[in-house]
């Protein structure tokens, strides 16, 4: 009998990206889950999330709900981003509370970490700094997760743990322009140049930087993994813990999207950060686990599915 079977839960964010995949995995494993959607609970309402808890009566919460998006979507609404996720976190927990849950599984973001630190970023660097002003009003709300989670524990006995995503890609992203975060955007530049037959693509920046991307089937698997087996406070990275650059990514969805023309590197726009990739030793050593998908494989997957799901995928805000 698995951990998950006939186990009730709750998965906040289960219709998104990310819960969707969750959501296939646990069904398939035997839990009962609750997807809440908008229109039914608003989160951002303390008491639309205490009628949530009371409809699903769930034994686990995870929460990865977020509204986010690309740099764009940054600029136009960085209060709603911030007051949105910050509620949102805020009443999820306390809700769970009330309802006294076994456990709550709260997912946050590698934008959390300090914004000028470089290299491999590990758990104990979380407060070593501020973060980068162009994610700081999204990442420090997941970031307040963690400490609404060691306060909840200190009066309350409440237990709760916090894991901290690298860079998503796969089936089911948003491929937006507005919203579209690295992967996506540039594989449906390349689709896109292949349909076109175009003579070439322009990527941003020099492709030097070095960051690391995680298939989002083994980022869903990681995260149960971890609802399972991790009772802790201190937070844990999830991620495949090897960077690739930018120029690599970028030359294997070439490779990959059968695109047969140029990359043209826009070096008038700016690199960012030269090296960011965490640090996984905590998620290998109580996990037992890496992740199994390759870049390549990972990608020749998620092209794909855009491929046969183009319209949807690039419609999907």
């Amino acid at each position: 009998m698995s951990f998950w079977e006939n186990k009730s839960v709750l998965v906040t964010g289960g219709a998104g990206f990310l819960g969707q995949h969750m959501v296939q995995r646990l069904e398939k494993m035997g839990a009962h889950v609750f997807v809440p959607r908008r229109k039914d609970y608003d989160l951002t309402v303390l008491e639309a999330c205490v009628q949530c808890m009371r409809d699903a009566a769930p034994q686990i919460v995870i929460h990865s709900a977020a509204y986010y998006g690309g740099i764009w979507i940054n600029q136009l609404y960085p209060g709603k981003i911030y007051y949105e996720n910050l509620v949102m976190g805020a009443n999820v927990m306390e809700a769970a509370r009330l309802a006294k849950v076994e456990k709550f599984v709260a997912i946050g973001t590698a934008c959390s970490y300090p914004g000028y630190l470089e290299g491999e970023l590990s758990e104990t660097n979380l407060w070593d700094g501020p973060l980068h002003e162009s994610v700081v009003n999204y990442g420090m709300t997941k970031k307040m997760m963690a400490v609404q989670a060691m306060a909840y524990k200190k009066q309350y006995n409440f237990n709760a743990i916090h894991l901290i995503l690298t860079n998503l890609y796969g089936p089911g992203d948003t491929y937006n322009p507005d919203r579209s975060h690295v992967p996506a955007a540039l594989i449906r530049k390349f689709v896109e140049a292949k349909l076109a037959n175009a003579r070439s693509v322009e990527v941003w920046g020099s492709g030097a930087p070095i960051r690391e991307f995680l298939y989002v089937e083994d980022c869903a698997d990681a995260i149960l993994k971890a609802a399972e087996l991790y009772n802790n406070l201190a937070p844990m990275n999830i991620g495949p813990g090897k960077g690739t650059s930018i120029r690599e990514l970028a030359e294997t969805i070439q490779s990959v999207s059968g695109f047969n023309g140029k990359i043209e590197w826009n070096r008038s726009k700016p690199d960012g950060q030269m090296k960011k990739v965490l640090n996984v030793s905590r998620m290998k050593q109580i996990l037992k686990w890496e992740p199994p998908t390759s870049l390549r494989n990972g990608l020749e997957k998620t092209i794909l599915w855009y491929e046969a799901n183009k319209k949807a995928a690039d419609a999907r805000y």
